[in-house]
């Protein structure tokens, strides 16, 4: 499993690149611009087809995410999806950015252990690959830093 994840910014001016190369996979959904709820619904699609496994959402309006993946997977699969392409979906409202990376990093797997490769998937205009990709290197460390607080 790689440790350094892929950074994929989308925004609802530009279509949606291919990211099924990197199937299966986890990814953090940083919601950091305005959208439509029909875009939400075609992202939410998007990374179901593209082999995601575990979907976090962290911004704004975050909780809508959990449902909108959740949906797509039903659309997907109308009885049930089968268990190695089962995608489990969760918000972070509370979280820092920093502790919904620890979270990735540390304990999204899925039960067969298929995870091999982690996105973010920023909803953005403006790129911010080198901060995240910083913080989510530095998000290794939380533990320790809470160790240091005690």
């Amino acid at each position: 499993m790689s440790t350094v994840p892929i950074y994929v910014r989308i925004s609802e001016a530009s279509g949606l690149p291919e990211i099924s190369e990197y199937r299966p996979f986890r990814a953090v959904v940083v919601l950091d611009a305005d959208y439509s709820d029909s875009w939400q619904d075609e992202v939410s699609r998007w990374l179901v087809d593209a082999g995601c496994l575990y979907m976090m959402a962290w911004g704004p309006n975050c909780g809508s995410w959990d449902d909108s993946v959740d949906y797509a997977q039903i659309q997907k699969y109308p009885d049930e999806p089968p268990q190695a392409d089962f995608v489990m979906t969760t918000w972070h409202e509370r979280e820092t950015l920093e502790e919904v990376f620890w979270f990735a990093r540390f304990c999204a797997h899925d039960p067969y252990d298929l995870i091999e490769n982690s996105l973010i998937v920023h909803v953005g205009t403006v790129d911010r690959a080198t901060e995240f990709m910083a913080l989510y290197a530095q998000a290794e460390t939380i533990v320790d830093q809470e160790d240091n607080r005690s």
